[in-house]
């Protein structure tokens, strides 16, 4: 199975609106909620994808408990499903809210920071982490980190993943990625952002190279719109989708690290798993909500990815 972990899951409410204005009432024109959090989102495709995936993180309140529900009852994808491990906390899980302005595409995202975590909570996490990974074919941590997890969290994961002999896809932003990535991980997947954040470069090419200097065995940045460029021990690489596509696109990130992590149990080289993350976001972004991807849109895009060595 793949592990993923959300040490802030979160409960995902997406708004569409007619049109989106500043200092003005809305008619919502669809609403929906989903079990979310970029690890959770992560695990949501694999399922899709056929992979068998467990779930851990927290959750806490009755936002948690609207969380779990729906993530029971995620249908199950083409031979994949969704394990439900996360770990019970006093706090309440946060929620976020993306309005889709419909006239433009455009999303406006409000995310709440997280529940407190104790000591004690956290604890209980790493404990049952730990019996995780015993069957575990790789672990993906994602997401920022509520408060009260310490900040170098992500390093102890990927340490603690290694000495159990499992491969970690770290994503993350901020501190928690700087601390992370010195711990090694085998693939890191941040935006160009956070990539810019960590290494005071806002160009992509120079960025990652400096970023893989700095710990991960692989870089792989999204780059929104225009794809994903990848620093690998094998080569470096870009990938295109041949076209741009409107929508929706908040998860595409969480897309196409679920193409990058499916594909590279699937022992694809690089240069076809960065084709299924690229189709993945794509397909992503005419979704209706993060965690979900159109098949219709993946299955025409995945031949038409465009890499090139960079």
């Amino acid at each position: 199975m793949i592990l993923t972990v959300t040490l802030n899951a979160a409960l995902d409410l997406t708004y569409r609106v007619p049109r989106l204005k500043p200092h003005a009432s809305h008619h919502v024109a669809t609403a929906a909620e989903r079990a979310g959090g970029k690890g959770v989102n992560v695990a949501r495709v694999l399922a899709a994808l056929g992979h068998t995936t467990v779930v851990t993180g927290f959750a806490g309140g009755t936002t948690g408990e609207t969380l779990r529900r729906l993530l029971a009852e995620t249908a199950p994808g083409a031979g994949g499903r969704i394990t439900d491990h996360l770990v019970p906390i006093i706090g309440t899980t946060r929620r976020t809210v993306a309005v889709v302005d419909a006239s433009t595409g455009d999303t406006t995202q409000l995310n709440e920071a997280g529940p407190d975590v104790t000591a004690e909570e956290w604890g209980a996490f790493t404990d049952t982490y730990a019996r995780l990974l015993r069957e575990a074919r790789a672990v993906a941590l994602c997401g920022s980190l509520p408060p009260g997890v310490p900040v170098g969290a992500y390093a102890h994961l990927v340490r603690q993943a290694h000495a159990a002999g499992v491969p970690v896809l770290l994503d993350t932003s901020g501190e928690p990625l700087r601390r992370g990535i010195a711990a090694r991980p085998d693939l890191v997947t941040p935006n160009t952002t956070e990539l810019a954040a960590l290494t005071g470069s806002t160009e992509p090419l120079r960025a990652a190279l400096d970023a893989r200097r700095r710990g991960a065995h692989a870089i792989a940045a999204t780059l929104g719109p225009e794809g994903v460029l990848a620093v690998t021990p094998d080569g470096t690489w870009r990938a295109a989708p041949p076209r741009r596509l409107t929508g929706n696109p908040t998860g595409a990130g969480d897309s196409a690290a679920a193409g990058l992590l499916s594909a590279w149990l699937d022992g694809l080289p690089w240069p076809d798993r960065l084709t299924r993350a690229v189709a993945l976001a794509a397909a992503t972004v005419k979704a209706p909500t993060a965690g979900e991807f159109d098949a219709e849109t993946y299955e025409d895009v995945l031949p038409r990815v465009k890499v090139t060595a960079a």
